[in-house]
């Protein structure tokens, strides 16, 4: 089994613990959807697509194990690293990059490292595409603008 499978595998099994079906269908839809943009923006970008897949299947578990959104980017990090030595799919520089990507990604306005703005730039794709009546958060409106001209 490929380690993103392994690691879609574990993130899946612990998606099926939410009691409420409209959130853990919403949480299944979010991370899926990150992981797709994050892969094609990756390769787009000359990075590793599956660590950049793999950091977005993990970016937003915590918050939705916990189902809170306090600090969700830093503890999920922490999380983040729990798992990945848990499983053993990743070296140790795999595992700080995943991390730093999910322990920046709410940090929209400011510029990080290339695999951190590669799970921005896909977690904000993801949420303005889904529905696309809702406004973009201002947070995310030129980050969004960009994105969506550098596909042009």
């Amino acid at each position: 089994m490929s380690r993103l499978k392994e690691l879609r595998k574990y993130v899946d099994a612990e998606l099926n613990k939410m009691e409420d079906a409209d959130k853990r269908t919403s949480a299944i839809a979010h991370l899926y959807g990150v992981s797709l943009v994050a892969t094609m923006i990756a390769k787009k970008r000359g990075m590793d697509p599956e660590i950049a897949a793999m950091a977005a299947m993990l970016h937003d578990l915590h918050a939705y194990k916990t189902g809170s959104y306090d600090d969700h980017a830093h503890k999920g990090a922490d999380l983040a690293r729990e798992i990945l030595g848990e499983l053993k799919i990743t070296d140790e520089a795999e595992t700080d990059m995943i991390c730093s990507a999910i322990y920046h990604h709410d940090d929209k306005l400011v510029t990080d490292g290339p695999m951190d703005e590669v799970l921005k730039d896909a977690d904000v794709i993801d949420h303005c595409l889904k529905d696309s009546s809702k406004q973009v958060k201002e947070k995310e409106q030129v980050r969004y603008e960009n994105c969506v001209r550098s596909m042009g």
